[in-house]
């Protein structure tokens, strides 16, 4: 069988790994970097650590407004799909590489595959609540991490070729933890963090808050942007932020003062599978990273209002939290119950991979 893959930024690259690994063994796959992610460090490392061959077409589409770097990305799938004419087409998560993909393989009646499908945070003035409920209502096979998606699917109506698969972001995290820890246990972490970067102050395991910020509906609002960097300043423990570039270039157009804080540039996937189980506390707007400190048993306080990983709120493992200084700092200094009771396994076995991989094939054979 042969499927086109859609990825473009750096939550994709992860969760394609495992399914590249198994799918490749006897099928043929087509990769497609969109380019969303174009920082090296935000990319091409990602492709290097997680053994991801290289893409067959980079499309170098880049940051831009939303419906112009859609329809770019739209327009270039179009003609990558008609020259290699695939039986489908693989697309992850939410990201605008995803909706393009999606639309281009559905208006050429190409079989669109949809991982990561159901997540619902239920506001639309995202562009990620977007994507993926127009991705889903286009897919013809959604696949589910969690019985929350299937069930946020049959609400809109959605009951066929939903396959409950688990987490493929959940294999990546079993593939790759061991890897991490042993390349960067006894210091050389710290090590390679203050050769990388500037000011690094010493640091020890479980003893700093792992952050990171990204999402429009904080960058953009200027207010929330220096609520939230004033709360990291009078935190109890220090502050690592790895910083997208676009909320670095609004810190500095801000002039936001750094205190308690260190900016990182962007780390590697091992190096951020460190730093969060390492982490006394992950404090992000980040969906991935929400759920990746669950799987690494690290606290976690989200700086939105909604979350698409509503599981990770059971047992207070994750806390939503708005963006205000005070409910901040309550909120990053509660009382951790949760490591004292058992985590439920909310995202599959490990081995969402092999389940869509089959599920994918079944199809194929019957089209045959």
């Amino acid at each position: 069988m042969k499927i086109i893959t859609i990825v473009g930024a750096r939550p994709q690259f992860i969760k394609a790994a495992p399914f590249s690994s198994v799918f490749r063994k006897e099928n043929e796959e087509i990769l497609v970097h969109t380019g969303q992610h174009y920082d090296s460090n935000m990319s091409d490392v990602f492709f290097e650590e997680l053994g991801i061959p290289k893409p067959n077409y980079h499309l170098g589409v880049g940051s831009s407004r939303h419906g112009l770097q859609t329809g770019s990305m739209l327009e270039k799938i179009e003609e990558i799909i008609l020259k290699e004419k695939p039986d489908g087409l693989l697309v992850y998560g939410d990201t605008n590489s995803t909706l393009a993909g999606a639309l281009a393989a559905s208006k050429l009646h190409i079989p669109v595959f949809h991982v990561e499908a159901g997540l619902r945070s239920y506001n639309k003035r995202m562009p990620e609540e977007q994507n993926r409920v127009l991705t889903d209502h286009i897919s013809d096979l959604l696949f589910c991490p969690t019985q929350t998606a299937v069930d946020n699917l049959g609400k809109e109506g959605i009951t066929l070729g939903v396959v409950i698969t688990g987490d493929v972001m959940y294999d990546a995290v079993l593939r790759n933890i061991d890897i991490s820890r042993n390349r960067y246990k006894d210091g050389v972490w710290l090590k390679i963090l203050k050769d990388e970067n500037i000011c690094v102050p010493d640091l020890i395991g479980k003893d700093y808050y792992l952050a990171t910020i990204h999402r429009a509906e904080n960058t953009d609002d200027h207010n929330k942007l220096i609520n939230i960097f004033s709360a990291f300043g009078k935190m109890d423990k220090p502050v690592l932020i790895p910083l997208h570039p676009r909320t670095r270039k609004l810190i500095d157009e801000l002039g936001i003062q750094f205190k308690n804080i260190t900016i990182l540039n962007p780390v590697s996937y091992l190096m951020m599978l460190y730093l969060t189980a390492n982490a006394y506390m992950v404090v992000t707007d980040s969906g991935g990273l929400q759920k990746e400190s669950y799987l690494l048993k690290t606290a976690c306080t989200t700086l939105r209002d909604q979350t698409e990983w509503v599981e990770t709120l059971e047992n207070g493992w994750n806390v939503l939290c708005e963006i205000d200084v005070d409910q901040i700092l309550k909120t990053v200094t509660r009382d951790l119950d949760c490591l004292n009771f058992p985590q439920p396994l909310l995202f599959g076995d490990g081995h969402a991979a092999e389940y869509i991989c089959d599920a994918i094939l079944k199809v194929g054979n019957k089209n045959v």
